[in-house]
């Protein structure tokens, strides 16, 4: 007798197919609505081959503006500013340039652990709906580092990349009023 009725056999092997999908940096919530701001919480699951997070390097794409990354205690937070490759209308003012990269460095989260990372902007109002950003992440750890920047080409998915960075799919704007 066995202890899994191939019911539960196929279960356990489909929950294991998808582990490795589990375990690369995420975006809590994967969709956002365009024309509205968003707050990107990076979940990082793990260390690299067992070695302790020690920075979190992440490139913002073009279309997400206005970006203010949240401190975290006992890291050291920096933010590259360049132009942005347009005007962006933002709530106040004309946008020409911007934060482009967020770096998180000087922690130190084990392998076993895990952690998440925060930063707000807003989804430029001109983007297309469907459309997925992607926000390119490097872990750098004590030893080694895992780079989560493969961009899947027109028509795949990130199941079909190695290590996908971050991504987020833009839904339609809401009708003004609602």
């Amino acid at each position: 007798m066995t202890i899994f009725s191939k019911t539960g056999l196929s279960a356990v092997l489909l929950a294991l197919a998808a582990a490795p999908a589990l375990a690369h940096v995420t975006l809590e919530t994967q969709q956002a609505q365009i024309g509205v701001s968003y707050k990107a919480v990076l979940r990082v699951p793990h260390g690299c081959a067992g070695s302790p997070t020690v920075r979190l390097r992440v490139r913002i794409p073009e279309g997400f503006i206005g970006v203010k990354p949240m401190p975290k205690a006992g890291w050291t937070l920096e933010t590259v500013k360049a132009p942005y490759g347009k005007t962006y209308e933002g709530p106040h003012a004309s946008l020409t340039e911007g934060v482009k990269e967020i770096i998180w460095s000087g922690g130190r989260l084990p392998d076993d652990w895990y952690d998440e990372f925060v930063f707000t902007g807003s989804v430029a109002a001109d983007l297309t709906p469907g459309t997925i950003l992607y926000f390119p992440a490097v872990q750098d750890c004590e030893t080694g580092a895992e780079r989560w920047i493969d961009i899947p080409a027109e028509g795949a998915s990130a199941h079909d990349v190695k290590a996908p960075a971050p991504g987020l799919k833009l839904l339609p704007a809401k009708p003004h009023g609602q």
